[in-house]
């Protein structure tokens, strides 16, 4: 693809069992090979390895890390020369090319000259761009509390720092949690998503009376949230509340500079439809891609006319304009402490913003099940389940007639009101998503990383005032018991 071209790539590693290791030893075979390597000298987050990619000029980037993931994980990730994950066609040649390659002619004998140890040049251009990009000039500042857990991640070499510079000054950070460790010892599993990855912060924040609870997964891709609800309670909030009203508030900085009409937000196929409502309230549009942020990376790399405002997908990734090519913990955490103080020194809060988001374009609300159905037997029962759900569909939920079936394996969209099939231009997925005629949404998706069938729901009604909120909330969450029960999924 680049003959001719000295070839340059970027390597960072996070805190798992051996991933230095791993990371050097890929820099040596780069480096046997020909190739320049830039390798941070200890760990980064993934969204540095993303901006550093370009940063660098570099052909490609590599990060070890297994993300979220259990302790007995690792992995592989590799970036293309847009800083983005890689997609087709890049996958399947790469894949080509190590299929025809014999053994005996890769080198293994690294040229040292080749490989160039990278930190702080690179550290300080991205906490630049991450707080050019994530700070909004909020009012409250300093009475705005944070409690803050890298949960033994990487995210401690950047966040504190991105939050200092920011001006914020009441950060607290978990001691019991700062420091890097590839057993997670604290922590059942070191996901964000799960509610109990972030009690030792929760703890702390009660005990100190903190406005927001942030926690990062190992390679600060991912973020969760907590903030205090209606009652003063802290409340874990998930990965769809947080999109919406991060992107809300993108959406509302870019219109007091004027929108130029090239604008784009983006999320995923199994996120809250509310981003598309969100989208046409604002007048801009609104790109839907599968699941991951390398397709949302592909968007602003096939639409370079375009300006990506922001967007995320309902599993806590969420990306601040494009100076990252992939899910960016470190700037939507400052991001959301931008909302939460400006939200509180106007006499609100992070929690009102989200319920005004609600009364605006509609008060939606998701569920996700996950079936864990592990070795080849629970292979076979996941893709026997797919097979039974389109060859016997669902024809209602809970009372409301099924009007579109959406099956991203055939590329094909029925209407099964007028008949009509539609292509849909997107990739091609074992996904399967049905719509009904009030508006709910249920899809069937097999894990792509862990030997799981996940399914997503999603719900709305409209809210007339703030005041009807945990009325309207109880009544959309007793219809989505009424779902689980319905499909056998309680």
């Amino acid at each position: 693809v680049y003959k001719g071209e000295s070839l340059k790539v970027v390597i960072a590693y996070d805190c798992r069992h051996n991933s230095d290791t791993l990371a050097r030893l890929v820099a040596e075979v780069f480096s046997a090979n020909g190739i320049q390597v830039y390798l941070f000298s200890a760990l980064r987050t993934t969204p540095e390895l993303s901006f550093a990619v370009r940063y660098l000029n570099c052909h490609a980037g590599v990060v070890l890390t297994a993300s979220h993931n259990p302790p007995e994980y690792n992995g592989y990730k590799v970036y293309w020369t847009d800083g983005g994950q890689i997609v087709p066609p890049q996958d399947g040649q790469i894949i080509a090319e190590i299929d025809k390659l014999a053994f005996e002619d890769i080198k293994f004998t690294p040229d040292e000259s080749l490989i160039k140890l990278i930190d702080k040049e690179v550290d300080e251009a991205f906490i630049a761009a991450s707080v050019e990009n994530g700070d909004f000039g909020a009012a409250g500042k300093a009475d705005f509390k944070i409690v803050f857990t890298s949960l033994h991640g990487t995210s401690i070499t950047a966040i504190p720092e991105v939050l200092k510079r920011a001006g914020y000054t009441q950060v607290t950070v978990v001691e019991e949690q700062r420091v890097p460790d590839g057993d997670f010892p604290t922590v059942k599993s070191p996901n964000p998503e799960e509610p109990e990855a972030l009690s030792i912060a929760m703890k702390k924040a009660e005990e100190i009376g903190a406005d927001m609870v942030v926690g990062t997964d190992p390679d600060s891709d991912r973020l969760g949230i907590a903030v205090r609800n209606n009652k003063g309670e802290l409340q874990l909030l998930n990965g769809n509340q947080t999109m919406i009203l991060m992107t809300q508030f993108l959406l509302e900085q870019r219109k007091k500079k004027g929108f130029r009409g090239n604008e784009f937000i983006a999320s995923t196929i199994v996120s809250t439809p509310m981003m598309s409502k969100l989208a046409e309230a604002y007048g801009v549009e609104c790109k839907i891609s599968l699941t991951g942020f390398k397709w949302i990376a592909k968007m602003i790399k096939d639409f370079p006319e375009q300006d990506f405002v922001g967007g995320g997908e309902e599993s806590f990734g969420f990306m601040v304009g494009d100076f990252v090519r992939d899910k960016d913990a470190v700037t939507a955490t400052l991001l959301a402490c931008e909302i939460g103080a400006q939200a509180k020194a106007s006499g609100s809060s992070f929690f009102n913003e989200l319920i005004t988001c609600y009364q605006d374009y509609g008060f939606f609300k998701e569920k996700l099940i996950s079936l864990t159905k592990k070795g080849m037997q629970g292979a076979e029962e996941i893709a026997q389940m797919m097979v039974d759900y389109r060859q016997n569909p669902i024809t209602a939920i809970d009372g409301s007639d099924v009007v579109v079936v959406d099956d991203y394996s055939t590329s094909v969209s029925h209407n099964l009101k007028t008949g009509e099939k539609t292509p849909i231009d997107i990739p091609k997925s074992n996904v399967l998503i049905y719509t009904t005629a009030d508006g709910t949404q249920m899809a069937a998706r097999p894990s792509g990383t862990e030997p799981k069938i996940k399914f997503y729901f999603s719900i709305n009604t409209s809210l007339k005032g703030a005041e009807d909120f945990e009325q309207t909330e109880q009544e959309l969450d007793q219809k989505i018991a009424r779902i689980l029960n319905e499909l056998n999924l309680g």
